[in-house]
């Protein structure tokens, strides 16, 4: 089987979650894995029938967009995390700015970011148990940036938190959200995306040029068995759906 990895992007460690993922991958020895740091090898997504993308502010053009589309109707399935639905633009008074400006990549993806607050500590919630990403499993705390969305299309939530307070960095700084999507399926013709809010992590260069140096490391959920055990969940979700 073939997958393919997409991991690049803005404000993350990508090199350490890119070397993480492979190294999962690399568990299932039945998996070839091709890598980009984009969207444009299409060929190589076409071949794959798992996408796993680790981005942050790195979106589709139009046509690659339709690319992905016709490989989920035809039974790909697609393994988002963390920043992958994200769009960024800092104002000028420095406050960010999340635009939908790509409506047929964030409509696909059945998501569109829009904040978090500081990186805190938060429940997740099991909102399904009786689904194999879920099964046996039960609520638990993390450390991490508590992603705040807009759904975008019809999405099937596995796990969930909730979030009241503000976000001032970004523009969209007030919420009362009682549940927001922290893993959820979504189908698309024979196949279908998973989406996994957790994962962010930044090493000491990775804010550039917003900031020369960050002083404190942060690998959040990369911390915890139970974020690994849901990637690893998610690979065979997406190894073992063949139409």
């Amino acid at each position: 089987m073939k997958a393919h990895l997409v991991a690049a992007g803005k404000f993350h460690d990508i090199d350490f979650a890119r070397l993480e993922l492979l190294k999962l991958l690399a568990e299932h020895p039945e998996i070839r894995t091709s890598v980009s740091s984009d969207y444009a090898d299409t060929g190589s997504i076409a071949a794959a029938g798992l996408l796993i993308t680790y981005t942050c502010d790195l979106i589709p053009t139009p046509e690659q967009t339709e690319v992905l589309k016709g490989w989920l109707e035809q039974g790909g399935r697609w393994l988002a995390l963390h920043g992958t639905n994200a769009i960024l633009r800092f104002g000028d008074d420095g406050v960010v700015d999340t635009p939908d400006e790509a409506p047929e990549f964030t409509g696909l993806l059945g998501t569109r970011f829009a904040g978090h607050p500081p990186i805190a500590p938060y429940k997740v919630f099991v909102t399904r148990s009786d689904h194999e990403m879920t099964s046996g499993l039960r609520d638990f705390r993390v450390e991490d940036e508590l992603y705040l969305t807009h759904r975008t299309a019809d999405i099937d939530v596995l796990m969930h938190t909730s979030f009241t307070g503000r976000c001032d960095e970004f523009r969209e700084a007030e919420w009362d959200a009682p549940e927001m999507p922290v893993l959820y399926e979504r189908k698309v013709g024979k196949g279908g995306i998973l989406y996994l809010t957790l994962g962010h992590c930044r090493g000491h260069y990775d804010l550039r040029p917003v900031a020369d140096f960050w002083p404190h490391p942060q690998r959040c959920a990369w911390n915890y068995p139970i974020f690994y055990e849901l990637l690893r969940r998610g690979i065979r979700w997406g190894a073992t759906h063949r139409d």
